[in-house]
């Protein structure tokens, strides 16, 4: 009763945290987000910075990581410290894409990353210290599953793919 009382709570601070970020994400592309005058030298960088933060959001996705980076053998906490690893990694490798992106994909990409990394910390610790990566990964997927907004790196890459449209058409 105690697990279903503390996964009950971890889902509503998950909605509850998802929901501000659309709600920021929102707020700030009312802004209308209106790029500098392009020049021929820069739209292509910065359209390959798009893509290559879509490709970002992409990887840190739960079930993409887990389905790269899962190992039967693990513990929960070994898998729980692989995925937030493989995060923050993939994050740092790709931290110069926000010269090329306007605030607001910069701080999407961003938020997706700490939402992330706090969903695993908050389900890990709703778990016995003594479970199994296979456990684990399992009731992330569910979880994941159960968000009734969607996945969060799927708002995360339409609003990627928002502005590189912006950035097209200017």
């Amino acid at each position: 009763m105690q697990l279903d009382t503390q996964l009950i709570s971890l889902v509503l601070s998950i909605i509850g945290i998802v929901v501000a970020t659309l709600a920021f994400i929102n707020s700030r592309s009312r802004n209308n987000f209106q790029p500098s005058q392009p020049t021929f030298e820069t739209t292509p960088l910065r359209l390959q910075a798009y893509e290559r933060l879509v490709l970002l959001a992409e990887r840190i996705s739960l079930p993409q990581l887990i389905n790269r980076l899962y190992q039967p053998n693990y513990s929960a906490l070994e898998m729980k410290q692989i995925l937030i690893e493989n995060i923050r990694q993939e994050f740092e490798y790709n931290s110069t894409q926000q010269l090329y992106v306007s605030p607001i994909a910069w701080d999407a990409v961003k938020n997706l990353k700490e939402q992330e990394i706090l969903f695993i910390n908050q389900l890990f610790s709703s778990l016995p210290s003594h479970e199994t990566a296979s456990v684990f990964t399992r009731k992330i997927l569910e979880t994941e599953m159960a968000r009734p907004e969607g996945p969060l790196f799927e708002i995360v890459t339409q609003t990627l793919n928002r502005e590189a449209k912006k950035l097209m058409s200017t």
